[in-house]
């Protein structure tokens, strides 16, 4: 398995990877509600390092268990500018591999392996869902709609084409809610196979702005984000 990461001050690749730790093994990462607070950068980004360690494996394992024909190699990176906002995104190289990359600020918000797990896991779960190419497929069926109402409401080209970017705007967010949940009931599994709490990682999402239950809005409130969690946790038996 190869994988590599940005680190806090350079780029680093780091070497194969051929063990995994057990499903229930404790990480070596510290724990705790404060575990993570006034770190260096370094001690930050050896902190995150461990998780990778830990999560990456599980993740690229329900992979290969739930999405067989997909690229289940990923490549997890850090984006070093300290003036980025916290963010953590799931995005595809152009040989279409699957690249987890989180900001400086994200990691230094986190506050203690679990919450970094589950932002792991989140992002993960993100690909094995294949939620890029269905939002795509949804962007293009928005386009494709409100292109064909503004021609037959004898639209000019300028107002089909303005008609089609909002039609693929809408059809991205369609169901950009019901994503984040499904990445939040898998990332919930990933991150409890790697050792970690789902349900002290979830706390992540108590200290972020709710975003409410918005019409087209692109996350879910909190509450059902943090009620996927217990359900899926119950599940497990956790």
């Amino acid at each position: 398995m190869r994988w590599a990461v940005l680190s806090l001050v350079a780029t680093v690749v780091l070497g194969a990877c051929s063990v995994a730790p057990p499903p229930t093994a404790q990480p070596p990462a510290a724990t705790g509600a404060a575990a993570w607070e006034n770190l260096s950068p370094e001690q930050a980004a050896r902190n995150f390092t461990t998780v990778v360690r830990a999560v990456e494996p599980v993740a690229e394992r329900e992979c290969r268990r739930r999405a067989p024909r997909l690229n289940c190699d990923f490549l997890i990176a850090v984006d070093p500018n300290p003036r980025e906002q916290p963010n953590a995104f799931q995005s595809e190289d152009s040989q279409g591999r699957p690249v987890l990359t989180f900001t400086v600020s994200l990691i230094g918000s986190v506050r203690n392996a679990d919450e970094m797990a589950f932002v792991i896991g989140h992002e993960a779960a993100h690909h094995v869902a294949n939620h890029l190419e269905r939002q795509r497929l949804n962007a293009a069926t928005g386009a494709l709609v409100f292109g064909n109402l503004a021609t037959l409401t004898g639209g000019a080209a300028a107002d089909v084409a303005t008609a089609q970017e909002l039609g693929a705007a809408v059809g991205a967010r369609a169901y950009s809610k019901e994503f984040e949940l499904e990445a939040d009931e898998l990332g919930t599994v990933i991150t409890y196979r790697a050792g970690f709490d789902p349900l002290v990682g979830a706390e992540f999402f108590m200290r972020i702005p709710d975003p409410g239950d918005r019409f087209l809005g692109s996350h879910p409130p909190n509450a059902s984000r943090i009620e996927t969690v217990r359900r899926t946790m119950r599940a497990l038996g956790g």
